[in-house]
């Protein structure tokens, strides 16, 4: 199968990353059903993208196993396969350590990491079945090198970096690979908060003095999602501007 053609499911699709990932994909020719819990932000999203035929939004609360589920066995029994899952979906509540409370710790652990367990199981079952796929996980240079104030959110990360690893291991005899992405700093919604010292910070620690785009990030998970990159499996691809060496 081409790239053209392909169904793809990307979490966390409604703005920022996720939404550039939408449309990186649909320019390679593939129907993407794009999930969110912000359904206010859809009508926006699909006319940013251009309101393509090939484009569909649905609300989904991605910590729920049962709901996530579901929705991968409708998209199946709608388009009659899964090709691609991007487990983009994630959020930060940023705290130290020994200030950070039991809800903030378990919301994003459950919203970064649970999640994209519950969309692996289940795309994975027909990903096997039809002897093909391409799972791409979100991490973060955070997830690879930790980050002072953000124990939940780096704990996620690295244990997206473990769940790609395996899930590539166990599925690679049939076919399907899959592989994670590792942000840098990025200009999104949830960067710009930061404060300004915290920016220059950021500045300081990359190479490229510059930081990175959305674009950026997407266009390597359509490389990761297309044809091109078939005998790529359990790596981890940095895109943080030479900070992870």
């Amino acid at each position: 199968m081409t790239d053209a053609g392909k169904i793809a499911i990307v979490t966390g699709a409604a703005r920022g990353i996720g939404r550039e990932i939408c449309r990186e994909l649909l320019d390679a020719g593939m129907t993407v059903v794009g999930v969110d819990i912000n359904d206010a932000l859809f009508a926006e999203a699909v006319k940013a993208l251009g309101s393509p035929q090939t484009l569909e939004f649905r609300k989904l609360d991605v910590t729920d196993s049962a709901a996530f589920e579901a929705l991968v066995d409708d998209v199946v029994a709608k388009y009659g396969r899964i090709d691609v899952l991007v487990n983009n979906a994630g959020i930060t509540r940023d705290g130290l350590l020994m200030r950070m409370s039991d809800e903030d710790w378990e919301l994003v652990l459950k919203v970064n990491l649970f999640s994209a367990f519950y969309g692996t199981r289940a795309a994975a079952k027909y990903m096997v079945r039809q002897r093909g796929g391409s799972i791409i996980n979100m991490s973060s240079y955070s997830g690879r090198e930790g980050n002072r104030g953000q124990a939940n959110y780096a704990a996620s990360k690295a244990g997206m970096i473990g769940l790609t690893k395996t899930t590539a291991k166990e599925l690679a005899g049939k076919a399907v690979r899959c592989n994670a992405v590792a942000p840098g700093f990025i200009e999104t919604e949830m960067t710009a908060v930061l404060p300004q010292q915290a920016k220059d910070i950021a500045l300081s620690l990359i190479p490229m003095k510059t930081m990175g785009q959305p674009a950026d990030i997407a266009k390597a998970v359509r490389f990761l999602a297309s044809d091109d990159s078939k005998y790529i499996t359990a790596q981890v691809i940095s895109v943080d501007g030479g900070m992870h060496t």
